[in-house]
């Protein structure tokens, strides 16, 4: 069944109408109206402003999911050779569940890997866009670039990433909980 989201207005005018109908008869019509007035127009103001609060709420919580996930990925996107247990540890303060076990894993061999190929990763975020959130859960979509320099590339080397970040609510914060390479 439908219910408009003003049934719970809508309910009660009624029967004030059917009041109304009967203050008329007795010659009370421009008080009763008025009241009914007053009332629907008070329902109105209240239902307006909870429809704004939540929207407020909704734009707060999609600007926090776009930051978080723009942050991560520009942390997963630049790592220096010169710092990488500070680069690596910055990608694990924004990693929760199975991503940031993985990644830990792979840190000390990451961290071989990086030293011996003098690697340094500068990222860039271009764009980002959820594709779905709620209060507990995101998806965003990131489009980055990087310039890669190490030993095979010491001019560098541009590179293009498009990332699916999946991000969860933790103690107040959003935490990206899986990476995946798209497109």
């Amino acid at each position: 069944m439908n219910r408009s989201p003003l049934a719970p207005v809508t309910r009660p005018l009624r029967a004030l109408g059917g009041r109304l109908k009967q203050a008329a008869r007795l010659g009370r019509a421009l008080p009763a109206a008025l009241a009914v007035a007053t009332l629907v127009t008070t329902a109105l103001a209240v239902w307006l402003s909870v429809q704004v609060v939540e929207q407020r709420a909704e734009q707060k919580r999609n600007q926090d999911i776009l930051a978080a996930a723009r942050q991560s990925a520009l942390n997963f996107t630049s790592l220096d050779h010169r710092h990488y247990a500070r680069d690596s540890k910055s990608v694990l303060d924004g990693a929760t569940g199975d991503f940031k076990q993985q990644f830990a894993a792979q840190t000390e061999e990451l961290t071989k890997l990086v030293a011996a190929n003098k690697s340094v990763s500068e990222g860039q975020v271009l764009e980002a866009g959820i594709t779905r959130a709620d209060d507990r859960t995101a998806r965003v979509l990131v489009v980055a670039d990087s310039k890669v320099t190490n030993t095979a590339a010491p001019e560098g080397q541009a590179r293009t990433y498009r990332l699916q970040l999946d991000l969860v609510r933790e103690d107040g914060r959003w935490l990206t909980s899986n990476v995946e390479f798209v497109g």
